[in-house]
């Protein structure tokens, strides 16, 4: 016989041949699920003629060709092919595969399980409800071994998180000053797991799509495109540069406009306005350009989540009074808290019990994780009571009229 060649019926074989294909594929699962062990049993459902014969001729008890299962003792199996063959079942099955050990498996897992949450909990959030939520969140749906068995480096992970919030900073730069690496969170695990946090710090869904993705990321101080970064604002006046003189005379004018982030950063901007109105919706800003045009009082729209273009604008209006709304859901109160706590200046616009009581009626469902109200504590309780949700549209003429009065103060 030609050298490398193997006999028809050798041990490398075996594993191809009809009656015992189906044998020791079984005989893997069983030893791989526990470690090796032979004192287990294996059984064949609907075996069919050739599985008959080769579980006969190594039991040597006849079977009868009505036996919907046979059963055959691994310890059996490994007798025969040492007595035939010269080697042992787990010799047999290596020919083709390396055997895995699955209890050793997961108690080597079950170890860097341990290693990795024991890293994520010398965090700097380690102690707050949303880390231990995100946390949970990825033992309980298997994404902390997949973890381990593709060895992420999830330190990684807990290195840009403790360097969050950041400074309204270009997503590239942050990533090479914290991980060496201006693609680091460009894409791969690592910066799904990065939003994935991010989410559950801010409580919102996890993003699907572009803009979404982006809210996500400028709410904790990253920006991902300076260009995609915008703001929409009407009759806001303001110096410094190019982009002040647009302003201005858009405001002279009564003409909304959109101003980038890339297009704030030219120059030092400065508002020139006692008083900033901020809403949520793009429709109270519009119906303002058409009821009061130039006669409006300075308007800023977020569109949701406020950008990094609505802070740094607001950020341009020193001592300027902020009067700052979002629709009546837990979504928009958490946003107007978080306002009202950046900025000295700001008060809630119509975001009381007594605005939001006489519109809820017919509100859409209220979802979400609920939360305190602290400028009017009784909003909160009447949310949670009601269980509506009050969007900014529903209270626009109580609005534009503000805006009106404003304007002609």
């Amino acid at each position: 016989m030609p050298a490398g060649r193997h006999r028809p019926d050798g041990p490398a074989d075996l594993v191809e041949q009809p009656g015992w294909r189906r044998l020791l594929a079984a005989a893997r699962r069983s030893l791989e699920r526990t470690g090796g062990r032979l004192d287990t049993t294996v059984t064949l459902s609907a075996p069919n003629d050739d599985e008959r014969l080769v579980i006969i001729g190594i039991t040597g008890t006849h079977r009868s060709t009505a036996a919907a299962r046979l059963s055959i003792r691994l310890g059996e199996v490994d007798e025969h092919l040492r007595a035939a063959h010269g080697v042992g079942l787990i010799e047999v099955l290596t020919t083709t595969a390396p055997l895995r050990n699955r209890p050793s498996d997961r108690t080597r897992e079950a170890v860097a399980r341990d290693a990795v949450l024991a890293a994520a909990h010398e965090g700097r959030h380690a102690g707050t409800a949303w880390y231990a939520e995100w946390l949970d969140g990825l033992r309980r749906d298997g994404t902390l071994t997949r973890i381990v068995r593709t060895g992420l480096p999830f330190g990684d992970v807990v290195r840009v998180l403790d360097a969050l919030p950041a400074a309204d900073e270009p997503i590239p730069v942050f990533a090479d000053r914290v991980l060496d690496d201006t693609k680091a969170l460009a894409e791969g695990p690592l910066r799904g797991l990065v939003l994935r946090a991010v989410a559950a710090w801010q409580q919102a869904a996890l993003p699907v799509d572009g803009e979404q993705e982006r809210a996500l990321w400028e709410s904790v101080g990253l920006v991902p495109d300076d260009l995609a970064s915008q703001v929409l604002v009407l009759n806001v006046p303001a110096t410094g540069g190019l982009v002040g003189r647009w302003l201005t005379e858009a405001a002279q004018a009564g003409v909304p406009m959109r101003v980038t982030l890339h297009q704030l950063r030219l120059a030092p901007l400065a508002l020139t306005c006692g008083e900033v109105y901020v809403c949520e919706n793009p429709a109270v800003l519009r119906a303002a350009t058409t009821a009061l045009g130039a006669q409006a009082p300075p308007l800023i729209c977020t569109e949701g989540v406020p950008s990094v273009a609505v802070h740094t604008l607001l950020c341009a209006a020193q001592g300027a009074v902020i009067r700052w709304r979002n629709d009546f859901d837990w979504t928009g109160v958490r946003l107007t808290a978080a306002a009202l706590q950046r900025y000295p200046g700001a008060v809630s616009w119509r975001m009381t019990a007594a605005d939001y009581l006489p519109a809820a009626g017919t509100g859409t469902a209220l979802l979400g994780t609920p939360t305190e109200t602290p400028w009017d504590h009784s909003l909160g309780e009447s949310m949670r009571q009601t269980g509506r949700a009050v969007m900014e549209e529903r209270l626009l003429d109580r609005l534009i009229a503000d805006l009106h009065a404003a304007g002609a103060g």
